[in-house]
């Protein structure tokens, strides 16, 4: 009743002293106002302090329809679960770049083949729960697989082409399309601002942004950097698998690769020689067994024939039934 009041007396006055000052009235109501919405919409989204756990969809929709329509923006952190470090600065990032944040652990058994680790795979529920907490994730999302996969389902998201055919896809021919498939889903439950991977999984990081851009999800995918143990091995879960002869020899993928960036450093642009060096290098090491060190395109993972603009060194090797992972991305 105030402002419309002062509105109506500067509308109908006509000394401009009074005009003045009922303007400044109004300006200093409005401020006040906004003043009181902003307060009582902080208040009601202070940070909880405790990390919300959920394991259904309706469950985790509905909490992720109350944040929306509040405004925050959400980063999203999908997981396998028996988090590392190189999980948790995942974890940093999205909290560090959003209101609120949302860990999925879900060890996908689409994205396994049928000679892969999937019953084996490090599991340790507890143990990630009490990581993320640490962490402040807001929510973390436990689904099962007959949850995500009900009885009866048939539907598969997939990129086709090179991009999924080269590199891990040459040995592992269904493996992108399960990881497509799932992320696809997470994103449709969870609606991200933002989506965080890791550049240890460059092809999968690379894979996603395409899905992405073809199916117009509104959202941005961000890479961060592969975090690693002190003496260069990428960190990974399935590092718990080394024996400990196995954890002396790892460091040579790094090794390999930082001696790869030293030779484009100096000049070399022939991709065979690059490999050929790596290999030897790899093949060095008893017990060590390449599955593929390939030198692409670091937009379409296709093999180059001299090094130009972005290029992505990957290596896949196997110590026993272990297979590791590397790679670096070079500008030339």
């Amino acid at each position: 009743m105030e402002y419309f009041f002062l509105t109506s007396m500067v509308h109908y006055s006509k000394n401009e002293s009074l005009i003045l000052l009922y303007a400044e009235m109004i300006v200093d109501i409005f401020k006040e106002g906004m003043t009181q919405n902003n307060s009582a919409r902080n208040e009601a989204w202070k940070p909880q302090g405790k990390m919300q756990t959920i394991q259904s969809k309706s469950e985790l929709r509905k909490a992720i329809k109350s944040v929306k329509s509040k405004g925050k923006t959400i980063g999203f952190v999908p997981t396998m679960g028996f988090l590392h470090q190189g999980h948790l600065s995942l974890i940093r990032r999205a909290r560090a770049e959003n209101d609120i944040v949302v860990v999925s652990v879900f060890v996908n058994p689409a994205q396994f083949g049928p000679n892969d680790d999937l019953d084996t795979y490090p599991r340790d529920a507890q143990r990630d729960s009490d990581l993320m907490a640490a962490e402040t994730v807001d929510f973390a999302f436990f689904p099962t697989a007959d949850a995500l996969y009900p009885k009866g389902y048939i539907t598969y998201v997939e990129v086709q082409g090179p991009m999924t055919q080269v590199l891990c896809g040459r040995s592992r021919p269904t493996h992108f399309r399960g990881v497509t498939t799932i992320v696809a889903k997470l994103f449709n439950l969870v609606s991200p601002d933002r989506a965080y991977f890791g550049q240890k999984d460059a092809q999968q990081a690379t894979v996603i942004r395409k899905m992405v851009r073809d199916l117009d999800f509104d959202l941005q995918v961000v890479v961060c950097p592969t975090v690693r143990e002190a003496d260069g091995i990428a960190m990974s879960s399935r590092n718990t698998y080394l024996t400990p002869g196995q954890r002396t020899d790892a460091p040579v993928l790094r090794r390999a690769l930082n001696d790869a960036t030293k030779m484009i450093v100096k000049g070399e642009r022939n991709p065979v020689v690059i490999r050929q060096n790596i290999e030897k290098q790899i093949d060095g090491v008893e017990g060590a067994v390449i599955d593929y060190v390939s030198v692409v395109n670091g937009h379409s993972m296709e093999e180059v024939k001299t090094l130009n603009g972005e290029v992505l060194i990957a290596v896949a090797v196997k110590f026993g039934a272990t297979r590791l992972l590397d790679n670096i991305r070079v500008e030339v």
